[in-house]
């Protein structure tokens, strides 16, 4: 099936194929993402055809390294861990090596982190942390360099920098109402100063829920730890503290930023003798596997982690090989489990234990 007495090219394989030159180059390197069945057809054609592939032309054209670098604040925090197993996932399948840096939380450090990258000629970067700017945003810009943002906004005409994430105001929206549709109408809010943008979109769908069911948003019902808190750790500590000092304002139900500032305040109410959900009703987000663990079980806003840690790097790879890619939403559900009950008639009252023996 040779065509002419010029060597056999990719674009050549891919017109008889009737695929594109990508798909045919993913194909000879036996690559899992394309199917099997394509695979071996695209790769009989060549023979036929006579295809001879040149290595040297090969490198100098694609000049990759076959490495990504990924950001994330902490290695410790489980939804992390999630998100980052959904990337290891594809990027194993496709021959891809990930490099992971840890941020802790600080922007400066992460855009450092996204410079050495960029010195190591990575092919692509995928940032999984919480304080990218407009500022970050425009360097990341004038690298060149494809990069994914997860759970952060990026403006669509951005060259080569691109978002998948959940929606946090719908999300925490549909936690809230499910309270008030178990009658709470004193509802608090347990709030992460250190994840500015995603605090503010959960805020806000918290805040425009009570106001849809007529509730007057009390701001004494909402507490928000220090934007400097850096850690996954401190959630735990800042959901204890946050909810001891929200009781006294006669809330009957919390929603939480996440499943560690609810887990916090879960140990809040242990130490201060205040039943759930028979007095206090809460909720989280994220869904983390130690949710289903706690006492009671977390009813919590199950973000699919996995699935944003796999589309992140799918997304990755398309921008590198030069596809058109769009910012995408993922779905939440909310996971019903024991810690919500109906509203009590009458908000819980502290049960006040030395300090020693908290």
């Amino acid at each position: 099936m040779r065509m002419t007495n010029r060597p056999v090219s990719i674009q050549d394989i891919a017109k008889v194929a009737g695929v594109s030159h990508s798909t045919v180059s993913r194909a000879l390197r036996d690559s899992p993402l394309i199917s099997l069945e394509v695979r071996q057809r695209i790769q009989r054609l060549a023979q036929e055809m006579g295809y001879t592939p040149n290595q040297v032309a090969q490198s100098l054209k694609e000049r990759r390294t076959n490495t990504v670098g990924v950001v994330i604040t902490s290695i410790s925090d489980p939804f992390l861990a999630r998100v980052v197993l959904g990337i290891e996932e594809v990027a194993q399948a496709a021959g891809i090596q990930v490099l992971l840096s840890i941020s802790d939380n600080d922007p400066q450090r992460e855009i450092q982190l996204i410079d050495s990258f960029h010195r190591r000629r990575v092919d692509g970067v995928i940032s999984s942390t919480a304080r990218i700017d407009e500022t970050h945003l425009r360097r990341l810009v004038k690298m060149g360099i494809p990069t994914v943002l997860i759970n952060q906004a990026v403006p669509g005409d951005a060259p080569l920098v691109r978002a998948v994430q959940v929606d946090d105001y719908a999300s925490a929206m549909q936690a809230v109402r499910y309270l008030l549709s178990l009658g709470h109408r004193a509802i608090g809010y347990l709030g992460a100063g250190n994840r500015p943008r995603s605090n503010w979109l959960r805020l806000s769908g918290y805040r425009d829920a009570l106001r849809m069911a007529g509730v007057s948003a009390n701001e004494s019902w909402i507490r928000v730890a220090p934007a400097e808190h850096r850690y996954y750790a401190e959630d735990v500590a800042d959901g204890q503290a946050m909810l001891e000092a929200l009781l006294p304002t006669g809330i009957t139900a919390v929603f939480c930023y996440n499943d560690t500032v609810a887990v916090g305040a879960l140990l809040a109410c242990h130490q201060l003798g205040i039943a759930v959900p028979e007095q206090l009703s809460i909720v989280g987000f994220d869904d983390v596997e130690l949710a289903q663990y706690v006492t009671p079980p977390l009813t919590t806003v199950h973000q699919p982690k996995l699935r944003l840690g796999r589309r992140a790097m799918e997304m990755l790879l398309e921008l590198v090989e030069e596809k058109p890619v769009q910012n995408e939403v993922l779905p939440t559900d909310l996971v019903v489990r024991r810690s919500t009950a109906p509203a009590p008639k009458t908000a819980p009252a502290m049960e006040r234990r030395p300090r020693e023996e908290r």
